[in-house]
């Protein structure tokens, strides 16, 4: 092998590195939250969701900021485990949303309606929540959903 074919490969080589780690890397970012049903039971039924997990510290960070579009019956869950009080901000987020604060035993704590789109305003749970799910503004009105219903999901006891 001579001096040109040495440095080829250890090019080649280093090349196909780069492009494995960039892989990688992209496919860790690019990984979509997994996705899991949440039901509330309300005075009138059960009503069931569709909700994305918010579990590492960049998915709660970034929650549903820049999406233009919700659809009913989907949503976002926080988990805060264990059981703090929460402070949440509308920051980069375009739609409207209720935010609906669990506590550790899955009832409801408080429902924050009609969030203000882009806002820095802190949205507090008032007290402790482990648990909070993101939906689209409306929803918990359209369902009766109220504090102290509550929330079946395996994030909270007793579901």
């Amino acid at each position: 092998m001579n001096f040109v074919s040495v440095v080829v490969r250890a090019r080649l080589y280093v090349w196909l590195m780069l492009i494995a780690a960039l892989g990688a890397l992209a496919n860790s970012d690019a990984r979509a939250a997994s996705v899991q049903p949440l039901e509330i039971v309300t005075k009138s039924g059960v009503q069931v969701f569709s909700v994305e997990m918010a579990t590492t510290e960049q998915e709660k960070e970034t929650g549903l900021m820049y999406r233009k579009e919700l659809a009913d019956g989907k949503g976002m869950l926080f988990d805060f485990t264990p059981e703090q009080e929460v402070s949440m901000w509308m920051k980069n987020t375009y739609i409207s949303l209720d935010m609906i604060f669990i506590r550790a035993d899955g009832r409801i704590l408080r429902i924050a309606e009609n969030t203000e789109p882009l806002s820095t305003r802190i949205i507090s749970s008032r007290g402790l929540a482990k648990g909070v799910l993101e939906v689209i503004a409306g929803t918990a009105q359209k369902y009766g959903i109220q504090p102290g219903d509550r929330v079946a999901h395996p994030l909270f006891n007793g579901h």
